[in-house]
């Protein structure tokens, strides 16, 4: 078996970017927006300087967190609990929006039983929020018919994650908050086109626009189009590849623009698989850690050196330029591919320029079907789905029905992390990316000396109360370790976690987190659990 490794999740926001502004509500969720997308949080905060109520629900107190109007500072890993706790009351209060849900939804009756059956005090005490905040949190979410829900990996980053989204669908379902403007549910994309990328098809269960690899007539489409028929059964996940070790099905990969030897969780199980390939291939701009154990890599252009199209997180699809020519011998991601496919005899690999690929990606591909390079063109993009040349794009999602027809509400129960403090290890560790000046495994931004500059090193944060305890002063090192590895990371003190959890980034390779995060996956997106470990801490003495 051959694995083409990519780290991509799936769904999209239901609304536009410019729309928080105008929101009445705004409730964020497992996102340090002004950090990680800085741009989207310059929107909100422009939505709360205009009067809009922002509720934050985050373990750390986080730069917008501090400018929340509710900071709902839960125990990790009990998103589910808290959301729950949050519709019960709202139940209570009787501010459902009961047309709505009885004209647009199904299966309310049963989640509803549920939810009744809850004992409020028992969430509560389960998440480590008073539940007097909790109802506050609930009912400016629910009065509000502009509310809307921003949420990014410290959902999806569970071994519940895809419970945790539901969830949150429940919670926009229940109060009407969908199929309206300045509405809605908004996952926040992690890079400019991981939605374009899912969109494409780089995830492992399904063909491009999300279509079903199972369906007799999409498959023929395809067949007819590249002379080939698609796989029956989905592929496997990136974690399931670079953790099928040693003697795994997996024999060649190749991999682009990724670098799992410091993304991945429980390193020790990548280095270990990618180790033992009997073919590796990795196509970047730099040689990061994972391309220095290729037997080949190729140089891969920059963004400034292609061209193409970019789709962002609201679904805006934008023509890109190419600025300059590629320098030495680096080559386009879409020339590396037909190249590759045409030594390998793949049919179909011989487009002659990016209009061309585009043209073929409207022609099989529905919710792009009116993605042309002439009406790209000279203006701000097209917003999927767009269903043919004449076709406005669709600024939000769902106006008048669900891609299913009706919104099914789904029972979510909470569920603990996987791995649980105890006297060995008491502890919880939560990763993320950390910082304005650095982006995951900071392979481009560490090439700036102004970026290092501002932050030249890992940092571990840890309340006053843990470093009293520990004997622990600002800067000093300490060692980190769980059931899987251990590092060395200086400590910061700060209030940004609370007693008894840490936090640090995995930016860097001196420091490299994720020997310690554990492999557990959700068991139906396949994403880690990064944002839960439990861990141990210990002063290092100086030698």
């Amino acid at each position: 078996m051959v694995g083409l490794a990519t780290s991509f999740g799936s769904g999209a926001m239901t609304n536009s970017i410019g729309e928080l502004e105008g929101a009445e509500v705004l409730l964020v969720t497992g996102s340090n927006t002004t950090e990680t997308h800085p741009q989207i949080a310059r929107n909100i905060l422009k939505g709360v300087d205009r009067g809009a109520k922002l509720i934050v629900i985050d373990p750390r107190k986080t730069d917008l967190a501090r400018e929340a109007h509710i900071h709902l500072a839960l125990r990790p890993g009990t998103d589910i609990a808290l959301i729950n706790a949050m519709m019960r009351i709202i139940l209570d209060e009787d501010l459902a929006d009961d047309l709505f849900i009885s004209m647009r939804t199904e299966n309310f009756t049963s989640m509803r039983d549920y939810l009744h059956r809850l004992d409020l005090d028992e969430i509560a005490a389960v998440t480590g929020i008073d539940l007097h905040t909790i109802r506050e949190a609930a009912c400016i979410y629910a009065r509000s018919c502009k509310s809307v829900i921003c949420y990014c990996l410290g959902v999806t980053q569970h071994t519940c994650g895809t419970n945790n989204v539901q969830a949150v669908a429940n919670l926009a379902m229940l109060t009407g908050n969908v199929e309206k403007e300045h509405g809605g549910v908004d996952p926040l994309r992690g890079q400019n086109n991981v939605q374009g990328a899912c969109d494409m098809a780089a995830l492992p269960a399904v063909l491009p626009g999300y279509q079903a690899l199972t369906s007799p007539e999409v498959r023929e489409r395809f067949r007819a189009a590249w002379s080939v028929a698609p796989p029956k059964t989905p592929g496997l996940s990136l974690t399931e590849m670079t953790h099928s070790g040693r003697d795994g099905a997996i024999r060649a990969m190749f991999i682009m623009g990724e670098n799992p030897v410091l993304s991945d969780p429980h390193l020790k199980r990548v280095q270990d698989t990618l180790q033992h390939l009997d073919f590796l291939a990795v196509s970047d701009i730099f040689l990061t850690e994972t391309a220095r154990l290729a037997h080949v890599v190729f140089p891969a252009a920059s963004f400034a050196e292609k061209g193409g199209t970019i789709t962002n997180s609201e679904r805006r699809v934008q023509l890109c330029h190419k600025a300059i020519a590629p320098i030495g011998n680096c080559r386009s991601d879409s020339r590396i591919i037909m190249e590759l496919g045409k030594r390998l005899g793949c049919p179909g690999m011989d487009f002659e320029s990016d209009a061309e690929i585009m043209e073929e990606i409207s022609l099989l591909t529905p919710i792009y079907g009116g993605m042309h390079y002439d009406r790209l063109e000279g203006s701000w993009g097209l917003q999927w789905p767009c269903w043919n040349r004449d076709h406005p794009g669709t600024t939000f999602l769902h106006k008048y029905y669900f891609a299913r027809g009706k919104g099914q509400f789904t029972i979510t129960e909470h569920q603990e992390p996987k791995e649980h403090v105890d006297k060995k290890y008491p502890f919880t560790l939560v990763t993320g990316r950390g910082s304005y000046h650095h982006y995951h495994t900071a392979t481009m931004t560490r090439q700036s000396r102004r970026l290092v500059r501002e932050y030249p090193e890992a940092l571990l944060e840890i309340n006053q109360a843990d470093c009293d305890k520990l004997g622990l002063r600002e800067g000093e090192l300490v060692e980190l370790s769980s059931r899987r590895g251990k590092v060395r990371v200086k400590a910061h003190i700060t209030d940004r976690v609370q007693p008894g959890t840490v936090f640090t980034s995995f930016h860097f390779w001196e420091v490299p987190i994720n020997r310690l995060t554990i492999d557990a996956l959700d068991p139906k997106s396949k994403c880690p659990e990064f944002k839960v470990c439990s861990v141990n801490l210990r002063k290092v003495k100086n030698d």
